[in-house]
């Protein structure tokens, strides 16, 4: 597959602790291989003599027209990857969505100047709540069109490559959202740095009163990012978030966690149309997005793809990924039978026996 080819290569040129630390999941990484292995499972199931010759693989998200159901998920400190690090991200996401982390080691000014499509900011919360309202208003200020907020972090996953690696930022490096905040100059007493930064700083008392605070601190849409079971959905749907992400974090969290494949449906059904659900973990094919769209997703996030591409090849390697995910997703459309995006629902799947 292209991108584990891919991935072998971004793993010759990357530092080991780096490319453990992209590729690595909690405990026995049991749920990174799931969320891949579930999408797989799923039969296709194609119509013919259907008139294919255009096919239409925009989607409508958030008032937002965009070329692709593929975004690019929220990953950290993609200055370890490439010297430009989220810049050249931004430049390779084209006109796709773009959620960029709170944890980047670029500005989120920057980002947003950098991109030719809507960008996110994917937000933590902390418990001093004001570095975090500080920066949405900066996101607000740059031009993002939404806040995706992170709610599967109450403590950090059992990440044991990081813990065995010492993963740390170089002290060259800095989280750049936060002004002078080094995470190699945090007290450690062995193991991850990353550990014990979310440890010391991110609030683990956080509840559905979180999206009340949020609301109040900013104008922008509300997606909630983290869901695995359909009760929460529900509460999403209560608490008036405007969109949600079904994730389990790319397994990096709770191992044992259920395939977001197949958690999906679950979640679709609670929320009864009454908010755009997207999902990650694990897609890897343009067969996998369609899956995805499918069990009734409105786009998908994709992560160590993109960022096996920005190792290898910059904003040129990030685009490339992603006009190949974009290709086989066209390809599969028109395979199934589907002359738009937007055709895809149930019966484009076999009955699971």
């Amino acid at each position: 597959m292209k991108s584990d080819i891919l991935r072998e290569l971004a793993r010759e040129r990357l530092p080991r602790a780096v490319y453990d630390y992209y590729v690595g999941g909690a405990d026995d990484e049991t749920t990174v291989r799931a969320n891949r292995e579930a999408w797989a499972a799923l039969e296709l199931r194609p119509r013919v003599l259907v008139d294919v010759s255009e096919a239409d693989a925009s989607v409508e998200l958030l008032g937002h027209r965009l070329p692709s159901p593929v975004a690019l998920a929220p990953t950290a400190f993609h200055r370890l990857a490439h010297d430009d690090g989220e810049i050249a991200t931004a430049r390779g996401a084209g006109g796709r969505l773009m959620v960029a982390s709170s944890l980047s080691t670029v500005p989120i000014e920057e980002i947003v100047g950098a991109a030719s499509g809507p960008v996110w900011l994917q937000l933590y919360v902390f418990r001093d709540r004001e570095l975090s309202a500080a920066l949405v208003r900066r996101a607000e200020a740059a031009g993002c069109v939404g806040l995706c907020l992170t709610v599967d972090v109450p403590v950090v996953g059992n990440r044991e490559r990081d813990v065995a690696n010492h993963f740390v930022l170089p002290d060259s490096m800095e989280m750049a959202n936060f002004s002078g905040l080094l995470q190699s100059e945090l007290p450690m007493a062995g193991g991850s740095g990353l550990a014990h930064y979310i440890a010391d700083q991110f609030d683990a008392s956080l509840d559905w009163g979180a999206v009340a605070w949020l609301r109040g601190v900013t104008r922008l849409p509300v997606i909630v990012k983290g869901i695995q079971h359909p009760d929460d959905g529900r509460r999403a749907v209560q608490a008036g978030v405007d969109a949600i992400v079904v994730s389990n974090h790319g397994g990096r969290q709770l191992d044992g966690a259920q395939a977001t494949a197949r958690v999906l449906p679950d979640v679709v059904a609670a929320v009864e149309g009454r908010l755009p659900v997207l999902v990650d973990g694990g897609l890897r094919r343009g067969t996998d997005v369609a899956r995805a769209l499918a069990l009734g997703a409105a786009a998908v996030l994709v992560g160590r793809p993109y960022l096996w591409g920005l190792a290898t090849g910059g904003a040129e390697g990030v685009a490339r990924v992603l006009d190949d995910l974009d290709h086989e997703f066209v390809r599969a459309l028109r395979l199934l039978g589907l002359p738009a995006a937007a055709a895809l629902g149930p019966e484009a799947l076999a009955p699971v026996r």
